[in-house]
């Protein structure tokens, strides 16, 4: 008997009529489900670590001041200091208000929140959007693909604590993400059911929604209202891609419930008196340049993370497990350019070439939004808060995993198409060589290293996030029993060290205490008159 090679697998198996036939793409069948399995257990395993680590975050920055506003001042009473005093986002002070309610609990559980809702929100939405291309649901690659994002998103950027573990950064902007992935389910479950109560009530749900987020996060309206406007022009009925005006319709609910919740806050006392401290100058040509610098700098910042190019490769897996997941074409079902039969009408074509190219411009226009917000907010130093950055970075990687996705996709059709494939009942095409069928395996398996190397990439950052947070929340622990204490005997000043974690400010971060508002919170949370340097 002679031996098999890794080229030859997958190259004979029994068709319905007994005869054996050709199937190069066997072998990546048998191959590819592992390879997704190993990513996923692998972004899973740190996504788990990075949700257990909420136990152990303790107060920093904003926590004091939410913690004992919350405490003294109620739900309602932080929401309106905020609207009337801070900055407006009515949305985000009541969000802080509830999830500050029992005092740290709510801020400990939140990133496992995060990691479920967003995760789960995604892989629905991939089973959606496979769904309505009439395309197979390979689970495994999906859940890889998945993981693979979320894992890049919290833990490849430079602000790891924040983007997950830091509650007031991540109820700002991480949650504004999830509240989207979940908004644009709503709307598909919607358009299924054809019910007409069902879509108008998701359309008057859009237009809720759209406005809250809107008092949320300003670079999350910026994202989502370009992303919106232009899937609402895509899908208007005279493009051929939809039946009716609910898809453009919800859309243009979602675009105006933000404008209305923008311009709530921005008219607000809080969000006034706030643009006060910092009043934006005129918008000139060396400003308009200074912007753009700021811009390009965010983006060498996020390129310099070569990790991210896991998301293109788990896109890749995900093509081409779709494919290798669909029955086996037969002829006439792919044509020699790779395109369905009967897909070369106008409209589809100018429907998948504006889908293809609008990503990047939308991306690019929405980070360059969100820099000049950031420049006009905060200064010259404002694009270094990476925590702000998640509004354009998760389209980010959904855009390179759909890239990929396509390019996995043309691939695996070249694979399974009869022209790759030769056929057996003799319609003349000519068998893949060996050696080519071997260069097709080793590029899935390359792929899907690429995918696992930047999952491993990400390791040391979950290490040292994990050492980080668990030693100050030792050191918090011991702290926060000895100032109890003090407030217990009746003292009414205490000492604190300050226990910085994630770039973040502590007390003390100025030498002027009437401006050290770290300082002043941390003491009305401990209901002391003053803190001092320990």
């Amino acid at each position: 008997m002679s031996r098999t090679t890794l080229s030859d697998l997958g190259d004979a198996r029994m068709s319905d009529d007994g005869e054996q036939s050709t199937d190069p793409a066997r072998g990546l069948r048998q191959v590819l489900p592992w390879i997704a399995l190993v990513i996923a257990a692998g972004a899973g395993a740190l996504l788990s670590v990075g949700a257990f680590l909420g136990l152990y975050v303790r107060p920093t920055s904003d926590d004091w001041c939410a913690l004992w506003k919350t405490r003294d001042l109620g739900v309602f009473g932080i929401t309106s200091d905020f609207y009337l005093t801070q900055n407006g986002r009515v949305t985000n002070a009541l969000l802080t208000g509830l999830l500050y309610s029992d005092g740290m609990r709510g801020p400990k559980l939140l990133p496992a929140f995060l990691v479920v809702a967003l995760g789960s929100g995604l892989f629905l939405l991939a089973r959606a959007t496979l769904r309505a291309l009439r395309l197979p649901f390979p689970a495994a690659a999906v859940a890889a693909a998945v993981l693979v994002l979320e894992a890049l998103l919290f833990f490849a950027g430079t602000r790891a604590y924040q983007v997950l573990l830091w509650a007031p950064a991540t109820i700002s902007h991480t949650l504004p993400s999830v509240l989207g992935v979940w908004a644009v389910l709503s709307a598909v479950w919607a358009a299924r059911s054809r019910r007409r109560w069902a879509r108008g009530t998701a359309v008057g749900t859009a237009a809720l929604l759209g406005t809250a987020a809107g008092m949320l996060s300003e670079p999350f309206v910026a994202m989502s209202g370009l992303v919106a406007a232009a899937a609402g022009v895509l899908c208007l009925p005279r493009f051929g891609r939809t039946r009716d005006r609910f898809a453009s319709t919800w859309c243009a609910a979602w675009c105006l419930g933000l404008v209305i919740g923008l311009v709530l806050l921005t008219t607000s006392p809080g969000a006034r008196w706030r643009r006060a401290q910092q009043p934006k100058e005129p918008l000139t040509l060396s400003g308009a340049g200074e912007t753009v610098r700021d811009w390009y700098r965010i983006w060498e910042t996020i390129g310099g993370q070569w990790a991210y190019v896991g998301a293109l490769a788990a896109g890749v897996l995900l093509g081409l497990a779709v494919v290798l997941s669909s029955r086996r074409p037969r002829d006439g079902d792919v044509r020699a350019d790779g395109e369905d039969a009967g897909a070369g009408r106008s409209s589809g074509g100018t429907f998948r070439v504006a889908v293809l190219v609008l990503p990047l411009p939308l991306i690019v226009l929405g980070s360059l939004v969100a820099a000049y917000g950031l420049r006009s907010g905060y200064g010259p130093t404002g694009w270094t808060y990476a925590r702000t950055w998640t509004s354009f970075v998760v389209p980010f990687l959904l855009a390179l995993c759909g890239y990929g996705a396509w390019l996995g996709y043309r691939l695996g059709r070249g694979l399974a198409s009869p022209a790759a494939a030769g056929d057996a009942s003799g319609s003349g095409a000519q068998p893949s060589p060996p050696g080519v069928r071997a260069a097709r395996l080793a590029a899935l398996v390359a792929t899907g290293a690429v995918a696992v190397a930047s999952t491993v990439a990400l390791v040391p950052e979950v290490r040292a996030l994990t050492t980080q947070t668990v030693a100050r929340s030792l050191a918090w622990d011991r702290q926060d029993a000895r100032i109890r204490a003090e407030v217990a005997a009746g003292r009414s000043e205490v000492t604190y060290r300050p226990l910085h974690i994630g770039v973040l400010a502590e007390p003390f971060f100025t030498k002027v205490y009437e401006k050290d508002w770290a300082a002043r919170c941390t003491a009305g949370y401990y209901g002391v008159d003053r803190i001092n340097p320990s």
